[in-house]
């Protein structure tokens, strides 16, 4: 993993197995959830993401079961997997942080006279 800042859907991956193992759909339905929908991940998108992720070192299988004949696979956080999420998290506190004290800076802007 590199130093420069996750793509959202990573971070969105990484946040659902942050709380406990989940297998693929599980991940797909709890990224709608947290976003409100707005990102819905595709299956292809999600694999292909978790097996990247996988060889990277920041997941790993944690278990694997047969439901109605199909292998369901769940993957949880690695040690590192943990720390990237806690590093991209307080990059964006801080983005954020600094986002919300200038506008707050512009609110009395805001309500004066048209420029």
């Amino acid at each position: 993993m590199t130093d420069s800042p996750m793509r959202e859907p990573t971070f969105l991956v990484l946040t659902a197995l942050a709380e406990e193992p989940r297998h693929g759909y599980a991940v797909i339905e709890d990224v709608a959830a947290m976003t409100g929908g707005r990102v819905r991940l595709r299956a292809g998108t999600l694999y292909a993401a978790l097996d990247r992720l996988r060889a990277e070192g920041l997941i790993e299988v944690d278990r694997e079961e047969v439901v109605q004949s199909r292998l369901r696979r769940y993957y949880r956080l690695t040690g590192a997997g943990e720390q990237a999420l806690a590093t991209e998290t307080a990059r964006l506190r801080a983005q954020a942080t600094i986002a919300e004290r200038r506008l707050s800076a512009r609110r009395p802007q805001l309500g004066g006279s048209p420029a």
